[in-house]
């Protein structure tokens, strides 16, 4: 462990995050005037403060902590012979005994939130039945660590320390005139669930204990060192507690570098605005979203404390939700590339940026005290998402009170313009996620790929049922003043095939989901030498969350235009089965081939697809596009054949382009087929229950209107190229343009080795190259595997500015060769290197080190 803590401080140290927590030792006064500072905030934070809770903004919220806290009395006292709270029958059910100590903890927080319950607020006959519930569960099912530790870890080390611990803190001045010895019975347990640790410490060298999760358990264990402290003779161990959870908990501040991992840990953010958890799951819209939370949480209880200078740290977490946060939701909706299992849940969306907006309204309060800029470009994102969103967001689902009224104040300052934090046109390459957002007026684009380093989906715990091609070069097209609801969600899942999700090439089989496999949520075979068990690391490798096998999977940037490139690839398990590493009754499935492209730019996507097909010679689909409608929505689909016939779906047809129209909601989009074989246009009325995506959704069935344009691959056929473009909101007469020969697209190749594009209106070329060797195309020639961009200015004399990037992450230098007159260098990234050579203009760009990003140079 000295070794690990060498080099934990090492890393904090270049990170420049050791500054944050003072050296030295406060007397014990000191410590306990900031324990008492740090219980005192965490109250407020909860409870709320006599003035936030005489607002009338906060009555909903008052009202909520009033309704649960009833019920709960009412629950308890309807509690049968062996029952705290009636028909909770607790057992071996780890899930059950978390609701138990929640509804304690939500009659504690009535007990403290000024006027929510006026008859129950510091009543301390209510107080000391809930510290008595608090002392039977220990008695009875928690301190007994022989006994405990059944299910989900997280609810042993995170989930059930999180309630006990803030209602030890809401009660803490009763517990310790009331049963004293409590506090530290409980904190030495809570330290013994702490398995992975060492004597009840964190370990950061365990994979339970890293990111979203570190900063959940190091929260924990703050609050209990000031109630050590303020339990009375326990400042010093108190103090030690808090300072070595902040300096664990700094480590997710850091910045992951993927050349010099602390610990092994991949989870965290990384410089692209990526956020990565579960090792290798794009997961901002998640775990991002909980560590943000938590993070910003942790700021609050410290604010004037002397344990840290927490301020230090604002300007890190602004930077996650403007280069991390921002880009990822559209018009008040989270998307979906970064949800994981979550995507099948009913509550994802409009709702996960509730939360979010409450972590940035109290950032925004923190950011006050550091720099103004960032505090009123976060109040201004916030009106920003209230003003484009189309739920209404409600603050009473927010944690705190005072977070309600801050709100309410930021939304009613007629001096805050509502700005986004986004340009207007933006794009933005998440390679370390492999993960690509562009963005418009009037509509965004969100494409999911994966690679060896990137997990295709995550599957787990009855979640997300049918997840297999989430990670295949799926992709969402979000129009602009559109309820999401009805156009993605739990409700895209549940009535589009998993096989046809939009952009995914697949076989055409029938695949069955982990529970139907195996007759439970997991594969269980704790046996074999593999050790699969429910939260084994080959659980995760094999059936949770397992990666691709194929490296190339990335793209470049230059200004507002992108490109993105993806071969298509078998997973882990499936190549192990081959290999003969996995049990004989382990089912894996074989993928289907494809090389890909997307080239983004203003009015179009431009996808190319080669070497399409299948090694097994099953027959294969390419979608490109579902999308689901209200039942009742007016839908239409019309376009013209390349004959110039016109045409209207459904049906299979040789077409040109296709348009779809969504009257009742006021959205369009348009299909060009530049290259592309028959195509067959389906609108379909589907209905289906949400259990079929997660087993734990009400048996809700569903209907939705859904749009399917596929084109079909016969079993045995050769491999097949097709190129189209998506265009957004587009009318009929925008359509019939990209028919013309002088029309802005030109595809200069489209095989398993090159693809291009060139808008001609743009002046804009764009090039993936997949493999060794020489690429030319479209007056430039490319070495090796890499992502270019290059944008001639439509005058001569123009600059001509070009990006680069390494899509494969694993390349030295990438050599570019642009034809025509020697350019000069203007200005350059340093890793690039221009030389004037016979017949163009040579750069050398060493791509080594840098996961992806995109490097520029500008020339003349």
């Amino acid at each position: 462990m000295e070794i690990t803590r060498r080099r934990l401080l090492s890393a904090l140290s270049a990170a420049g995050l050791l500054t944050v927590i003072p050296t030295g030792r406060a007397n014990a006064a000191d410590a306990a005037a900031d324990s008492a500072r740090l219980l005192a905030n965490t109250v407020g934070i909860f409870a709320g403060t006599e003035a936030s809770n005489s607002r009338t903004e906060t009555a909903a919220k008052r009202a909520a902590i009033d309704k649960a806290a009833r019920a709960n009395l009412k629950s308890m006292d309807a509690a049968g012979p062996g029952e705290l709270f009636a028909g909770l029958v607790l057992g071996t059910d780890e899930g059950r005994l978390n609701t138990a100590y929640k509804q304690l903890y939500e009659i504690a927080l009535a007990t403290r939130a000024p006027g929510a319950a006026p008859d129950l607020y510091g009543d301390e006959a209510v107080q000391r039945r809930v510290i008595d519930g608090l002392a039977w569960l220990h008695e009875r099912y928690y301190g007994d660590q022989s006994k405990g530790y059944y299910g989900n870890w997280f609810y042993w080390e995170i989930g059930l320390s999180q309630f006990i611990s803030k209602t030890l803190v809401l009660l803490a001045d009763e517990v310790k005139a009331y049963r004293p010895d409590l506090m530290r019975t409980y904190v030495a347990s809570m330290d013994a669930y702490l398995r992975n640790g060492t004597d009840g410490d964190v370990n950061l060298d365990s994979r339970f204990h890293t990111g979203a999760n570190l900063a959940d358990i190091t929260t924990n264990r703050i609050l209990q060192g000031a109630l050590l402290i303020g339990d009375g003779g326990g400042a010093p161990d108190g103090e030690a507690r808090i300072r070595k959870a902040l300096t664990d908990q700094l480590t997710v501040f850091a910045t992951i570098d993927p050349y010099a991992l602390d610990h092994g840990v991949t989870d965290g953010y990384y410089a692209d605005g990526s956020f990565i958890q579960h090792a290798s799951v794009a997961y901002t819209g998640s775990y991002g979203k909980g560590l943000l939370t938590r993070v910003v949480q942790t700021l609050k209880i410290l604010d004037g404390t002397g344990f840290a200078h927490g301020g230090e740290l604002v300007p890190t977490v602004v930077g996650w939700v403007r280069n991390g946060f921002a880009p990822l939701i559209f018009e008040g909706w989270m998307m979906e590339i970064v949800k994981g299992r979550a995507v099948s849940r009913p509550d994802t969306g409009y709702t996960d940026v509730a939360i979010v907006v409450e972590a940035v309204v109290d950032l925004a309060s923190l950011a006050e005290d550091t720099t103004g800029a960032d505090a009123t470009a976060l109040k201004s994102y916030v009106k920003h998402i209230r003003a484009t969103s189309r739920a209404a967001l409600d603050p009473s689902s927010f944690v705190s009170p005072v977070s309600i009224t801050r709100y309410a104040d930021i939304t009613g300052d007629a001096s805050v313009p509502a700005e986004d934090l986004n340009p207007a046109s933006r794009t933005v390459a998440f390679n370390a996620m492999d993960r690509t957002v562009h963005r418009r007026p009037g509509y965004a684009f969100a494409l999911a790929r994966s690679s060896s380093r990137i997990s295709k989906y995550e599957y787990m715990s009855g979640e997300n049922l049918m997840p297999w091609f989430q990670g295949d070069g799926a992709y969402y097209l979000y129009l602009s003043g559109q309820d999401q609801t009805q156009a993605y969600g739990v409700d895209y899942f549940t009535t589009v095939s998993p096989y046809a999700l939009a952009g995914v090439t697949a076989p055409v089989e029938e695949r069955r989901t982990v529970p139907e496999l195996y007759g439970k949520p997991y594969y269980d075979n704790p046996g074999h030498p593999l050790n699969f068990t429910s939260s084994s690391e080959s659980q995760n490798t094999y059936v949770y969350f397992p990666c691709g096998t194929g490296p190339h999977s990335g793209g470049a940037v230059l200004g507002a235009y992108g490109a993105a490139a993806m071969v298509q690839s078998d997973d882990v398990p499936y190549r192990d089965k081959q290999k003969g590493i996995l049990p004989g009754d382990f089912v894996v499935y074989r993928n289907a081939t494809s090389t890909k492209s997307w080239f983004l730019f203003d009015d179009e996507i431009v996808v190319l697809a080669a070497d399409v097909g299948d090694a097994a010679g099953r027959a294969v689909t390419t979608t490109v596009d579902s999308r689901t409608a209200a039942p009742d929505d007016l839908t239409t689909v019309t376009g013209a054949l390349r004959d110039g016939r016109p045409w209207s779906g459904p049906g299979t047809g040789d077409l040109h382009w296709l348009r779809y129209a969504n009257p009742t909601r006021g959205t369009s989009l348009g299909y060009v087929f530049l290259d592309t074989p028959r195509v067959r246009v389906a609108l379909d009325k589907v209905s289906r229950s949400r259990r079929v995506v997660r087993t734990a959704n009400p048996d809700t069935a569903v209907t939705r209107t859904v749009l399917g344009v596929t084109v079909d691959h016969a079993a045995g056929a050769q491999p097949a190229c097709l190129a189209y473009a998506l265009v957004p909101n587009a009318a009929e007469a925008a359509l019939r343009s990209y028919t013309r020969h002088d029309g802005p697209l030109t595809v200069h190749a489209n095989t398993p080795r090159l693809q291009a594009v060139t808008h001609k209106g743009l002046g804009l070329t764009a090039a993936n190259t997949f493999t060794p060797g020489r690429h030319a195309t479209a007056g430039l020639r490319v070495e090796g595997p890499a992502s270019v961009l290059v944008l001639r200015g439509r005058r001569h004399g123009d600059p001509v500015t070009v990006a680069v990037a390494d899509p494969t992450t694993q390349r030295d230098t990438v050599t570019v060769l642009l034809h025509g007159r020697p350019l000069s260098e203007v200005t350059a990234d340093p890793q690039v290197r221009v030389t004037r050579v016979r017949g163009g203009t040579r750069l050398d760009v060493d791509t080594r080190h840098t996961y992806g990003r995109s490097l520029t140079v500008t020339l003349r």
